[in-house]
């Protein structure tokens, strides 16, 4: 379902079963996987990749060179950004740098079933690892483990969690899950078998 009021620049790009909300943006260049849900106000830029059964929530700004890759939650509000030393492009004396896309781009990848809190900002060039949570509100400025819970700004890491989401009472590859019930020796089985769910 695309709303009639959401701007979709190429509908083949997007997935079946994907519903994109009034007022989002998807711009051309952009993928967006199956099953997924994109909220009001969010924008896609060209060069961006979204993986299948993603969840981004009202106002999420998604730019060129970030993927998202399958499960992933993103909630309202959270910023991406690509850039580590931002000008602008029409500005003469940073023309020739933005010449260059290699000159100035920095990727960044959400590993599948991340979850991302609202109004998270992530900074540019990271990876944020499997099944990871952020915290509403922080300010991401380095690589996130997988299963890690971080928070604050700038975030840091402050426990494990489950791939339910849930709290952990130690190390993800140590710890039982007393509220699903998952093993630490099936959660180590399951990131070994997770390969990414978009080539890179």
């Amino acid at each position: 379902m695309i709303h009639p009021q959401a701007l979709v620049d190429d509908r083949e790009a997007v997935g079946c079963e994907t519903n994109v909300w009034a007022f989002a943006h998807i711009m051309s260049g952009a993928r967006v996987g199956n099953h997924c849900n994109i909220g009001d106000h969010a924008f896609v830029e060209s060069g961006a990749v979204v993986g299948n059964n993603v969840t981004i929530k009202n106002q999420v700004l998604i730019w060129e060179g970030i993927t998202i890759e399958d499960d992933v939650f993103v909630g309202p509000g959270v910023i991406f950004t690509n850039d580590r030393y931002p000008r602008s492009p029409r500005m003469a004396n940073a023309r020739q740098r933005y010449a260059d896309k290699a000159a100035w781009l920095q990727p960044t990848r959400v590993r599948r079933g991340a979850s991302l809190g609202a109004a998270a900002t992530i900074c540019p060039g990271l990876e944020l690892g499997h099944y990871c949570m952020v915290a509403a509100g922080a300010v991401v400025t380095q690589n996130v483990a997988a299963f890690s819970l971080v928070m604050g700004s700038p975030a840091r890491q402050v426990h494990y969690v489950c791939s339910c989401g849930q709290k952990l009472a130690g190390h993800y590859l140590q710890s039982d899950c007393l509220h699903c019930g998952e093993t630490a020796t099936s959660r180590s089985l399951l990131l070994s078998s997770t390969a990414a769910s978009i080539p890179s």
